[in-house]
């Protein structure tokens, strides 16, 4: 196996893991820094979905006693049936209108500009949803009803928009609904696993001409990077947003997508679509 390779597949990895579950958008920084990395054709489409299930592992890692718990009670215990009927709701916006749109949407909206102007975007939002005086009504996702998470999903379906952050909207917009900045971020993280499990199978099924053995050695190297980023990432943002707020999150993504504008404007940095 091309060294050169293995280390490009260890960076997206790390790229995934750290930017999955931040609101800044992993799809973003995946398509941005495939671009740089030259690995941006099909294979390293496929590259791309292989490695999401390594941060999909990392959040069933961290929060396995909770989900243990919901799945081996809930036929008898009332509040696991709610959350696991609660994430399935919020799962549908998304899922619906990326079988209608997904298609059309890749093909127009990945590319560079579309992704940096989403990043400047989300960052404003994410300002303005910060500065707003928030009105917590839900402090624990068992408390959450079957409308507040079919508003989590319809927000979640933004990130459909590449740039966008899947995470990000979640958050954000649990908050804007009523749910506390804990329970949005926790509720995200339970989201993630349906959402991005089922769609990384439906994609490794259409593009399962493409698979091939002789990739295993990239893709155990992503996963695992993914892993272990993503997992450090979990721990560190449910600490995180228990004292402090996203704005951070939003100057970032702000100059980021100046910057990215500012590159493929000037000529420094050819952008690949």
């Amino acid at each position: 196996m091309d060294p050169l390779l293995l280390l490009k597949a260890a960076i997206l990895g790390v790229v995934e893991g750290l930017t999955e579950f931040l609101p800044v958008s992993s799809t973003g920084h995946l398509i941005l820094a495939a671009s740089l990395l030259d690995f941006h054709d099909a294979r390293g489409k496929l590259f791309e979905i292989v490695i999401q299930s390594g941060a999909i592992l990392a959040v069933v890692w961290e929060f396995r006693a909770k989900i243990g718990t919901v799945l081996s009670n809930a036929t008898s215990d009332p509040l696991a049936r709610r959350l696991l009927f609660n994430v399935a709701i919020a799962f549908m916006p998304l899922a619906t209108l990326g079988m209608v749109f997904g298609a059309a949407l890749k093909h127009s909206l990945f590319n560079a500009p579309t992704v940096a102007a989403a990043f400047i975007i989300g960052g404003l939002v994410i300002l303005w949803a910060e500065r707003r005086t928030h009105s917590v009504r839900i402090h624990s996702v068992d408390e959450m009803t079957p409308l507040d998470a079919l508003k989590v999903g319809i927000a979640q379906a933004f990130a459909l928009i590449p740039g966008t952050s899947r995470s990000g909207a979640t958050i954000i917009g649990g908050m804007l609904f009523g749910l506390s900045r804990q329970v949005a971020t926790e509720f995200t993280f339970y989201l993630a696993i349906p959402t991005l499990g089922i769609a990384s199978l439906y994609s490794l099924y259409k593009e399962r001409e493409l698979l091939a053995l002789d990739d295993l050695g990239i893709w155990v190297v992503g996963m695992v990077a993914a892993f272990v980023s993503a997992f450090a990432c979990v721990r560190w943002l449910i600490r995180y947003v228990a004292t402090h707020t996203f704005v951070p999150f939003a100057w970032y993504r702000i100059a980021f997508g100046v910057l990215v504008l500012f590159t493929a404007w000037s000529g420094l940095i050819h952008w690949s679509a």
